[in-house]
């Protein structure tokens, strides 16, 4: 159990969280939720200690371990990456180390080698024996496969060593569990994998996610950080909505009533409050009238941008026509991916797929043009003009050009008017100063939301978009999602966000076993056409 009592968290004159009391108990999953920069990082940084709160306590139950996936990619650089796990159990990694320690030595003392025994016990009874078989196999969920775990950190990507940290994590089965975003680097696969295993933790759990489908799929409650409070829902985050908008709904219903009985009073009370035979009713009316509270709306921190693509240019049939297109790189074990054929057309919604590193942004790259194929041979429409939101931005917005001086350069409109800019900006939840902010200092989602504001200024009329709901928060993604489904024209675009994928494709290019298969459907009747395919499969063997 952990607890945090009267936690208050300001930053000067800005109050982040004020008087929060709440309670996460053994055995129960916590979404953390709440608009990008409500404090949901800071208050799970109060409650593993790395910060302090400007008041309050943070209260764990005696004796618990704590694990917290930290973001720190670079720390273990020269470390094994199976060590790396291991070291996740610090009990046990310690007397590992002992025991390696001492059996390294060519000549012990008596006291040594009476510890040796005492060792094996403790060794045995913290799991020692079966623990690089356990890391293994946390390595190979989540992607890492057996070959690499003998490797340093250095060797993998960033997005791998964070795969390492989370297993560390996760290897250390502490009483309580907090993770921050921990599906941001993890395919669906290895997702599936982190629910499965979260399903079986009797840990306290706090996770902090944008992933719908996540927070469906392993939540039991739902912390909602918002009005400068948590407040705490039973169930998964589709019932928080649920509940949520029955509350405000009977609030706004209450108040209705409330000020239909106000009216009511003032009325009785301007009519006859002179009347000397009405001033008794009269004066009980004005004691109700005091008594009446009508419940006001505080400012919520959830704001969701306005987005909507609408092409500059009329698109004609032909889109993109793939001819046995492969690339391969020098420094690559062969091609990534085999030959690929292709048509595809106006209107589709091709949702790509695939776990990380079989090449689904290289081919997303090729079909832009963006990368130049290996083998074959990419044939564009004459009337197609992309609008492209890249995985990696940082070659996109970098050096100290304010973000709308940058947006400027990509409006159609002649002129640039600042006060059309800041109009279009403020949609897009670029307020006040923040449209001069450079853009190398912008946040995650505020980096997300400027290219999606340079792709709704182009207006293209092919959409591909590489991962785009990386970093925005759960009212930034619902607001692409709307966004996109509203486009008439062609979209292909890269998510692990299973939500997200299948709410918009018709079509599915899924990247399996070096192969490249092309469903006509959404991800639900995809997955469900494989497990018929491999039904059909078992069938035959017998």
């Amino acid at each position: 159990m952990i607890a945090a009592s009267k936690i208050t968290m300001r930053f000067g004159q800005r109050t982040l969280f004020e008087n929060v009391s709440v309670k996460f108990n053994p055995g129960h999953i916590y979404g953390l939720i709440g608009a990008n920069g409500a404090g949901k990082s800071t208050f799970m940084k109060i409650m593993t200690g790395e910060l302090d709160a400007s008041s309050g306590d943070i209260i764990l139950a005696p004796d618990a371990t704590m694990s917290y996936l930290r973001q720190d990619h670079y720390a273990f650089d020269d470390q094994l990456i199976l060590d790396v796990v291991l070291m996740g159990n610090k009990n046990l990694w310690r007397i590992h180390q002992r025991r390696e320690e001492l059996y390294s030595k060519t000549d012990l003392t008596e006291s040594e080698t009476d510890e040796i025994g005492d060792i094996e016990e403790e060794f045995d009874k913290a799991g020692g024996y079966t623990m690089e078989a356990d890391a293994a196999k946390m390595l190979q969920g989540l992607g890492i496969s057996e070959d690499q775990h003998f490797e340093t950190m250095s060797s993998l990507t960033g997005g791998f060593k964070f795969r390492v940290l989370l297993a560390q994590c996760l290897f250390a089965d502490p009483d309580v569990l907090l993770m921050d975003e921990p599906t941001n680097n993890l395919d669906m696969a290895s997702i599936d994998w982190l629910i499965n295993f979260l399903k079986r933790t009797q840990a306290t759990v706090v996770v902090i996610s944008h992933d719908r489908h996540f927070l469906n799929s392993v939540c039991t409650d739902i912390a909602d950080l918002d009005y400068g409070e948590v407040r705490m829902f039973v169930g998964n985050y589709d019932d928080f909505i649920i509940a949520n908008d029955i509350a405000m709904d009977q609030i706004r219903k209450d108040n209705a009533k409330k000020e239909k009985r106000v009216e009511e009073l003032q009325g009785f009370i301007q009519r006859f409050g002179a009347n000397a035979s009405k001033a008794k009713q009269a004066t009980a009316r004005r004691k109700e009238l005091e008594k009446i509270d009508i419940q006001k709306f505080k400012p919520s921190s959830r704001v969701s941008p306005f987005i909507r693509f609408e092409s500059l240019e009329k698109l004609g049939e032909k889109v993109f026509d793939l001819d046995n297109v492969s690339k391969t790189y020098d420094d690559a074990d062969g091609q990534v991916f085999s030959p690929v054929k292709l048509t595809i057309g106006k209107g589709e919604k091709i949702g790509v797929i695939g776990t990380n590193g079989v090449g689904k942004t290289t081919l997303l790259q090729m079909i832009i043009g963006a990368l130049q194929p290996s083998e074959g041979a990419v044939d564009q429409g004459e009337t197609v003009k992309v609008g492209y939101f890249p995985q990696d931005n940082s070659d996109m917005l970098n050096g100290d050009i304010q973000a709308i001086e940058w947006l400027s350069q990509f409006n159609p409109e002649e002129g640039n008017n600042e006060t059309e800019l800041r109009s279009f900006m403020g949609k897009m939840l670029f307020s006040g100063n923040d449209v001069f902010k450079p853009v190398n200092v912008l946040s995650g989602g505020e980096r997300a939301r400027l290219v999606l504001s340079r792709m709704m200024m182009e207006g293209g009329n092919v959409l591909v978009l590489d991962e785009p709901t990386n970093h925005l928060d759960l009212e930034s993604i619902e607001a692409l999602n709307v966004g996109l489904s509203k486009v008439e024209d062609t979209i292909i675009f890269v998510s692990h966000d299973r939500e997200f994928v299948n709410s918009l494709s018709t079509r599915i290019l899924a990247f399996e076993d070096d192969k490249l298969i092309d469903y006509p459907g959404n991800l639900e009747e995809f997955e469900a056409w494989k497990k018929e395919q491999k039904r059909q499969e078992k069938k035959k063997k017998k």
